[in-house]
C-alpha cells in the first residue's frame, strides 16, 4: 500500500468512527498510567487522552508574548492511584464477568499498591483554583501540583464533570499567575494556537499549530450525557499534556488539551481540546454548586447525511436532525417536533449535533432560549425553557431523588471505591415506597450497570431511566447489576411499565 492510500484509509477510519455510535460498543481501551492517558483501539479512530501534532517552520510569526503570558500559569499535575490488580470480598459468581466486565477472585484484603501518573493543569485564579482533565485525576488518592517556578503543593479535588472530561482542583497559595479566558467561539480554522503543558514529564513545553477544525465529536468520552465539541489542532501534544492550555496568539486560554488521534499513543498530528466556552460553565458551576447544572433540551438527534437528506427531502446539509422528542421535555413544551432540523440557538448557527450539544451545554436549567428549526424546509422559531435531568428547572445537588423509583442516589465516595474495589457506581442512598422497594433493593446498594450500560454518575442513571421509560418496547425493564458494600453481588429486574 502506498503512502497516499494509507492516508486515505486512516482518514476514512477517523471519519467513520466519529459518527458511528454503534461501532463504539465494540471498542475497548487501554490505560497507560505512565502518561495517565487512555488509548482507544477497535472499530473507531485510535484516540487517546492527550493531544499531539506538529507543524513545520512558521516564518514571520512571533509566539514569544503568548508563550510568556501562558507558560507560568500551566502546572505539572502528578497523581497516585491504587493499582487495580487485586479484588477481594466477592463471591465466586459466574455472572460477574458478564455484568461487570472483568473476572473476580475472592482474595484477602490487603493494602493496595500505588501507581503514579501525570498530566497538566491551568491556574485560573490567583488563590489556587486549577482546571485540568477529569481523566488526569480520576481515581487518584493523592494529587500534587508543581508550579513553573518549581514550588510544589498538595491539591484537593473540588469537583469533576465526566461529561466534558473537566475537573477542578485547588491548592493553598496566593498571588499565583493566571491565564485570562479567551473566546473559543471567535477561533477560525487556520488560526495559530499554542499548546502548553508537560509532555513526558518535560515541564513548561510550548508547541505551535493551527486550528484544524471545530466542533469535532470523536466519541471518546464514556458518558451518556457527554458533550463533545472539540477544537482540533495540529499543535504537537503528547502523553502528559492532558489538562494543559490551548492558547491563542494573545496568550488567552481558548481550550483544555484533552485527546489525540493516534495509532501509537504518541504524537501523530491530530489533537483535540475542550473549548473554553464549555470549561467556563463547568468550572463556574462546580465552584458554586459542587456539581454541574446541566441543561437538557430533550431530543434525540443526529447529523444530516446525504442519504437522510434525500429520504426526508431536506434542503440543507447543516443542522441537528431531531429523531425523537422526549415526552414532557423542554423541546416538547416549546413545540419542537420529530424530523425538525435545529439550525440556531439564540441566533447562533448550529451546523451539527455536536454544536447543538455545545450550545445547550452553555446554559442552565430554567434558562429561556430561542430555537430555530427547519420544518418542511421553512424556518420556525420557538422559545424553550430548558430543564434538568429530573424534568424541572431547579438546582440539582449531588444527591438526587427519583420519585418514580422511590429512591435517592449519590455517586460513590472514594472510601466506598477503596472498600469495594469498584472503579465507579451510584449508591442507593435511601429507599421509600416505589419500584426499588418492590424489587427488594436495600439502601447502600451500589448500581454498576443498568441494561448492560455502565453507570458512572447520577446523570448516567437518569439517562438510563429516560431511555427505559421512552422505549417503544412495552416491557420497560431496568436490568440492574451491582453489589452491596459487604461484597455481596446482586441483580435486579425492575418493571417500569407496571
Amino acid at each position: 500500500m502506498n503512502v497516499s492510500k494509507k492516508t486515505k484509509v486512516f482518514g476514512l477510519f477517523v471519519a467513520v468512527a466519529a459518527v458511528s455510535v454503534a461501532s463504539s460498543l465494540l471498542t475497548n481501551y487501554l490505560y497507560d498510567r505512565q502518561g495517565n492517558d487512555f488509548a482507544f483501539k477497535g472499530n473507531r479512530a485510535p484516540v487517546s487522552y492527550t493531544a499531539y501534532g506538529g507543524n513545520g517552520a512558521m516564518a514571520g510569526v512571533d509566539f514569544t508574548n503568548a508563550a510568556e503570558l501562558s507558560v507560568h500559569a500551566v502546572v505539572h499535575v502528578k497523581v497516585k492511584t491504587p493499582v487495580q490488580t487485586q479484588q477481594f470480598g466477592f463471591p465466586n459468581d459466574p455472572f460477574f464477568e458478564y455484568f461487570f466486565g472483568r473476572p473476580q477472585q475472592p482474595q484477602q484484603q490487603q493494602e493496595m499498591p500505588m501507581q503514579e501518573g501525570s498530566g497538566s493543569g491551568v491556574i485560573i485564579s490567583t488563590d489556587g483554583y486549577i482546571v485540568t482533565n477529569n481523566h488526569v485525576i480520576d481515581k487518584s488518592k493523592e494529587i500534587e501540583v508543581t508550579l513553573n517556578d518549581n514550588r510544589t503543593f498538595k491539591a484537593k479535588l473540588v469537583g469533576t464533570d465526566p461529561n466534558t472530561d473537566i475537573a477542578l482542583i485547588k491548592i493553598e497559595a496566593e498571588n499565583l499567575p493566571v491565564i485570562l479566558f479567551g473566546n473559543s467561539d471567535s477561533l477560525k480554522v487556520g488560526e495559530w494556537v499554542l499548546a502548553v503543558g508537560n509532555p513526558f514529564n518535560l515541564t513548561s513545553t510550548v508547541t505551535a499549530g493551527i486550528v484544524s477544525a471545530k466542533a469535532r465529536n470523536i466519541n471518546i468520552i464514556n458518558s451518556q450525557m457527554k458533550i463533545e465539541s472539540f477544537i482540533q489542532t495540529d499543535a504537537a501534544v503528547n502523553p502528559g499534556n492532558s489538562g494543559g492550555a490551548l492558547v491563542n496568539t494573545k496568550g488567552e486560554l481558548v481550550g483544555i488539551n484533552t485527546a489525540i488521534a493516534s495509532q501509537t499513543g504518541s504524537y501523530a498530528g491530530y489533537a483535540f481540546a475542550v473549548p473554553v466556552s464549555i470549561v467556563q460553565k463547568v468550572v463556574s458551576d462546580i465552584r458554586q454548586y459542587g456539581i454541574v447544572q446541566r441543561a437538557v433540551l430533550g431530543v434525540s438527534m443526529g447529523d444530516i447525511t446525504d442519504k437522510l437528506a434525500k429520504e426526508k427531502n431536506l434542503k440543507t446539509m447543516e443542522g441537528a436532525y431531531v429523531a425523537e422528542v422526549v415526552e414532557n421535555s423542554a423541546a416538547e413544551k416549546a413545540g419542537i417536533k420529530k424530523e425538525d432540523v435545529i439550525i440556531k440557538v439564540n441566533d447562533v448557527k448550529v451546523k451539527s449535533a455536536a454544536q447543538l450539544q455545545e450550545q445547550i451545554g452553555r446554559y442552565s436549567p430554567g434558562d429561556k432560549v430561542s430555537i430555530t428549526v427547519l420544518r418542511d424546509n421553512k424556518e420556525v422559531t420557538v422559545s424553550a425553557v430548558l430543564k434538568n435531568r429530573q424534568g424541572n428547572t431547579g438546582v440539582v445537588s449531588g444527591d438526587v431523588k427519583t420519585d418514580m423509583l422511590g429512591a435517592e442516589f449519590k455517586e460513590i465516595s472514594d472510601k466506598i471505591k477503596q472498600q469495594t474495589q469498584l472503579d465507579y457506581g451510584v449508591e442507593v442512598k435511601s429507599v421509600s415506597k416505589g419500584k426499588f422497594q418492590q424489587a427488594g433493593i436495600k439502601p447502600g446498594f451500589i448500581i454498576v450497570k443498568i441494561n448492560n450500560q455502565a453507570i458512572r454518575s447520577v446523570e448516567d442513571l437518569e439517562a438510563a431511566l429516560d431511555d427505559a421509560v421512552n422505549t417503544s418496547d412495552k416491557f420497560k425493564v431496568f436490568n440492574i447489576a451491582g453489589m452491596y458494600p459487604n461484597g455481596k453481588i446482586a441483580y435486579y429486574a425492575v418493571n417500569l411499565a407496571e
